[in-house]
């Protein structure tokens, strides 16, 4: 089973980039952030003219997770965190394989930017209230699978030059231990378990030819818990779709499961 996961950076806008992904790749699951559109203009048709089934936590320009599927998905849930701003940036849902439940949750963490602004302690709050549901969510099934735009770069190597990043919201201390906290609730960064020094970059700012330049960052994560190691059979940054028309800021992540 493939599933996948990428920052669109507005799925109406980038809907053929998109289309041609799934068609070439195949993705059983598609878990996309910062789709930038409320449910009822979501593109459904495009997607089930491919034989998935959507499901969509939308919100006007801004924002907004969805997950696509062939695989028939239960009990799905966007009030994980109770956010009184109505961010739409979490969605999960119970995927069914080879006889385990496995909980897959999507998320776009804020991010942050300026720091000690209003911007960057809502995004320790949303962290830490994620944190808090995943602790009690592991301890009634711990098969979970955390995938998304984590907006987290977890190490010096996951970014092209970390010196420029120290006082970011991506990078700051405090926020990379917010990642280690999720790991020491009992799950391993997924790319980092099979890569141990390839870089990794799933970002590239569309500014000063970054792309080009290889100016990126790894952002974008795939967190496994612990009883689902072994089921891991490999895992990928797909740049294909980046260098595209037309392309999101982002690319996929793919992590395949046995």
């Amino acid at each position: 089973m493939l599933i996948s996961s990428w920052n669109v950076n507005s799925v109406r806008a980038r809907i053929e980039n998109i289309r041609n992904y799934l068609v070439k790749y195949k993705p059983d699951i598609l878990m996309m952030q910062e789709i930038k559109t409320e449910d009822v203009n979501f593109p459904y048709n495009d997607f089930s003219s491919l034989d998935y089934e959507s499901h969509v936590f939308g919100q006007k320009s801004y924002n907004g997770v969805a997950i696509i599927s062939k695989d028939k998905l239960k009990n799905i849930k966007t009030d994980m965190i109770k956010d009184k701003s109505k961010q739409a940036r979490i969605i999960s849902a119970e995927l069914q394989y080879k006889k385990k439940s496995i909980q897959l949750i999507n998320i776009y963490t804020p991010n942050g930017n300026p720091v000690d602004t209003e911007k960057y302690y809502y995004k320790k709050k949303w962290l830490d209230d994620l944190i808090k549901q995943i602790k009690s969510l592991y301890n009634k099934n711990p098969n979970i699978i955390i995938g998304g735009d984590f907006n987290i770069i977890p190490a010096a190597e996951d970014v092209y030059n970390p010196k420029s990043f120290e006082d970011d919201a991506l990078f700051r201390l405090e926020i990379r231990k917010k990642l280690r906290e999720f790991i020491n609730l009992g799950f391993i960064d997924a790319y980092r378990h099979l890569n141990e020094t390839s870089e990794g970059y799933t970002f590239w700012d569309y500014m000063r030819g970054n792309w080009q330049k290889n100016n990126g960052m790894r952002i974008d994560h795939f967190l496994v818990s612990n009883p689902l190691i072994d089921q891991i059979k490999s895992i990928n940054i797909n740049k294909d779709p980046r260098g595209r028309e037309k392309p999101s800021d982002h690319t996929p992540i793919e992590i395949k499961l046995t």
